[in-house]
């Protein structure tokens, strides 16, 4: 379970998170009016409901939330409790690190620079990063803005070498991208440039260099002013430096000390400058359901621009999943794909997006797979609550 779990954390995609003190699932009401509305919930939610209990009751999982909308109608459910070992109502659509759904956003900004004839993607990388991308079979010339924001670049991973697995060294330490970007330099090319799909958050660490490079802004005040607040996300944010908090209402989320002790702790308070442009943002499960749904509905990104961003490749993390720029294409049990990412990072996991026709939901949970349990069998679990909520 230990070795699945630091796998997926170094890979800061499909993480697993903590500790089985709960013993049942409880649904629990909102104590105070949810950041996304008003919570209401139906009939038709049962199985929804169902999948969140199973969550807290057989995955462990401290809590569990899901946001959705579908046809005109939208839904908030939460399960679980939001304190490990408490009985303590979980906030209807509370606020979450939104760990690697970052980079949908990061994804969205360099997409409309190159609207702007700012960015063009298939670029070198060092036409806007000169002399930076340099390593043992690295060369910026030969890596194409394209290959960054689709993890086509054969890039290191940095967050499989600043020592994550060890949670309680880094907890509250603050990271410089440059320092993370030199971590992953450090090591030598994974494989060719286009050649191969690989993820790696080194790519949209970046993305943000070259955004903030482009505009001569800071990645976070682009990201606000050209995504977060066209998109009307009223929950969703980029925190400041040396900020460490999660805004109310939140459920706590839980984490591994380190991989060798397997100790629970509360990671809800941590610094996650280490994410920067490809994880430190926080939102909503409502917030992110409405950022995929206002992305699929071209409110983000002229025509052109999205098609690109649509254009995908194989990317074999679950059958049949595929990647494009920024966004995971995810097939569905009822038919057709939903458009989303999910991010993962200690403490939480959320996952969802939102279908060509008019479906959007947002879920988490409130630590990563394999904290309390098997890592594969958790995961899995969260998507197939995901799946429930686009075809119950």
């Amino acid at each position: 379970m230990r070795k699945g779990t630091t796998s997926r954390l170094r890979k800061g995609l499909l993480v697993v998170a903590a500790a089985g003190l709960l013993g049942s699932a409880t649904t629990v009401a909102a104590v105070a009016t949810p950041p996304g509305g008003t919570a209401a919930s139906g009939s038709g939610d049962k199985d929804l409901q169902r999948s969140l209990d199973s969550l807290v009751a057989q995955e462990k999982y401290p809590a569990a939330l899901a946001w959705v909308r579908k046809e005109g109608r939208t839904s908030s459910l939460v399960s679980g409790s939001a304190r490990l070992g408490r009985q303590v109502p979980v906030p209807h659509d509370g606020y979450v690190r939104a760990g690697s759904n970052t980079k949908t956003f990061t994804a969205v900004v360099v997409l409309q620079l190159v609207a702007e004839g700012r960015v063009a993607l298939d670029e070198p990388v060092e036409k806007y990063l000169p002399g930076l991308v340099r390593g043992e079979g690295i060369d910026g010339r030969r890596i194409t803005v394209r290959q960054l924001l689709q993890h086509t670049s054969g890039l290191p991973n940095y967050t499989e070498h600043i020592g994550l697995e060890d949670f309680a060294a880094v907890q509250h330490r603050f990271f410089q991208p440059h320092d993370l970007l030199h971590a992953a330099l450090a090591h030598p090319a994974e494989f060719a440039p286009g050649t191969k799909w690989k993820y790696s958050n080194t790519n949209y660490l970046l993305a943000g260099l070259l955004i903030e490079r482009v505009t001569g802004r800071p990645v976070q005040e682009q990201i606000t002013e050209r995504v977060i607040r066209r998109a009307g996300l009223r929950h969703t944010s980029w925190p400041q430096p040396g900020d460490q908090t999660v805004p109310e209402p939140h459920a706590h989320g839980y984490a591994l000390s380190s991989v060798e002790n397997g100790e629970v702790v509360d990671a809800t308070r941590m610094d996650p400058s280490w994410g920067g442009a490809a994880g430190q943002m926080i939102s909503t499960p409502s917030d992110l359901a409405k950022f995929a749904r206002k992305l699929l509905d071209g409110k983000l990104l002229p025509p052109a621009q999205l098609a690109e961003m649509r254009k995908t490749v194989d990317a074999p993390l679950m059958p049949g999943w595929r990647y494009g720029l920024g966004v995971f294409s995810v097939p569905l049990s009822c038919g057709g794909v939903y458009w989303g990412h999910g991010g993962d990072i200690d403490g939480y996991e959320t996952r969802g997006g939102a279908t060509d026709d008019g479906r959007s939901v947002g879920l988490a949970v409130t630590a990563l797979p394999g904290t309390f349990g098997d890592a594969d069998k958790g995961a899995k679990a969260v998507m197939s609550a995901v799946d429930t909520a686009f075809c119950d």
